[in-house]
């Protein structure tokens, strides 16, 4: 039993992996956007003080674990347009009349979403020490960082199949990615330290998820630190699961929609 289901896993994965290296100019774009983000503002508010941080950590430094963590909030809202694609195709209806569990299909495909935009925001970390970041790479807790980012990455690629499930329209899905997106990158600690926001948008930022996933990469990145598992770690993957568990449910809702009516 086991070992089919991590057969199935590996055959989603590698679907989903293969279907991108198609399109390597989405990964490109995926790369040069944080990098455009990091030189700008990076460069632009090199002399902004920072509030409650050691001297000798410039912008550029306290904005690179902000923009990795941008780099997975846009990517995860991206996942939904494959779903949609393969509704279009009726390639989704036929794969959930198969034997396979719903959930498990969703799982490959959410992981390996979550495993590619987790080499992408390594990949941005190097991009940041290039340009002038002083990140301090601590196995453990850069480790556990990860960790968060990729549950936060499943739970918002899950909440971006759930809103393409439920609208089956691409146009709907990029309505979704623009008013959620930008709002939620900053009202978190991505671009600025809480204790430099106002009460009202420090109040909005505590509760922000992206936030919690900024604070443990700047702990790690910045501090050598390892995340807390109460404050940090565990809010994201119970939010994550949460959602894994109700794209499924959106899954078998799916498993009735004919291609046409997608289109």
């Amino acid at each position: 039993m086991s070992s089919n289901f991590f057969s199935l896993l590996g055959v989603v994965a590698l679907r989903i992996w293969k279907k991108t290296l198609r399109r390597p100019v989405t990964l490109t774009f995926s790369l040069l956007q944080p990098l455009i983000w990091m030189l700008f503002f990076g460069f632009l508010m090199y002399r902004y003080p920072l509030a409650a941080l050691p001297s000798g950590i410039d912008y550029v430094t306290f904005l690179a674990p902000g923009i990795c963590a941008m780099t997975v909030l846009f990517g995860a809202s991206q996942a939904g347009i494959g779903v949609i694609r393969d509704m279009q195709t009726g390639f989704l209806q036929r794969m959930l009349a198969t034997p396979a569990p719903y959930w498990a299909l969703h799982v490959g495909k959410i992981s390996a979403d979550g495993v590619r935009l987790l080499a992408q925001a390594a990949i941005v970390l190097v991009l940041a020490v290039a340009i002038g970041a002083s990140l301090s790479f601590s196995p453990l807790p850069l480790l556990l960082s990860f960790l968060s980012l990729f549950f936060f990455a499943i739970g918002f690629g899950s909440l971006s199949c759930i809103i393409a499930l439920r609208s089956r329209r691409q146009e709907t899905l990029a309505t979704f990615v623009h008013v959620i997106n930008m709002p939620l990158f900053f009202t978190s600690t991505a671009l600025v330290p809480h204790k430099q926001m106002p009460s009202w948008l420090a109040t909005i930022a505590a509760w922000n998820p992206l936030t919690l996933v900024v604070e443990s990469l700047r702990g790690a990145l910045l501090f050598q630190a390892a995340p807390s598992w109460t404050t940090h770690q565990l809010p994201v993957i119970l939010l994550a699961l949460g959602l894994v568990v109700w794209a499924t449910f959106e899954l078998r809702r799916g498993s009735v929609i004919s291609a046409w009516e997608t289109k």
